[in-house]
């Protein structure tokens, strides 16, 4: 049986992913992602959740195809963030108080250097891709002389 980080580490090797394009399972875990993210127990103005949310895009969220605005409305859509009636203050839900799926998502993910994970994940299949490319260049020059 595959276990979740599993599943999110197949995704996070991906370039390009759609967030709505995810199965419910998928969508939760990539969320959760960027919920680390987001600076926990304060008050934030949308300014600097945006902020947050920009530097996961430029890192452990790096995988996804969404801007910061879109992915904000996914977090709070989603139950992984509050937002006041006018859209100018942000809370991000405490773990302990996310539903039940969520909640075992964001206890996972919360104690991990999710960015350096994500790095080392990308670094590694980028490396063996490279490989594969080299070894095939080498056996099609060989067979090409």
């Amino acid at each position: 049986m595959k276990t979740l980080l599993n599943t999110l580490a197949e995704l996070v090797v991906k370039d390009g992913v759609g967030v709505g394009r995810l199965t419910e399972p998928q969508r939760a875990l990539v969320l959760g992602l960027a919920w680390c993210a987001v600076p926990g127990s304060t008050v934030l103005r949308e300014a600097q959740v945006n902020v947050a949310l920009k530097g996961a895009l430029a890192g452990s969220c790096c995988f996804l195809e969404i801007d910061h605005v879109e992915l904000r409305r996914w977090l709070v859509d989603c139950g992984w963030m509050q937002r006041d009636g006018f859209g100018r203050e942000y809370r991000r839900i405490d773990a302990a108080m996310l539903r039940s799926p969520l909640q075992s998502i964001a206890t996972m993910l919360a104690p991990m250097d999710t960015g350096g994970w994500v790095a080392e994940l990308r670094g590694a299949t980028a490396a063996r891709r490279e490989k594969r490319r080299h070894e095939w260049e080498s056996r099609s020059a060989a067979t090409s002389r």
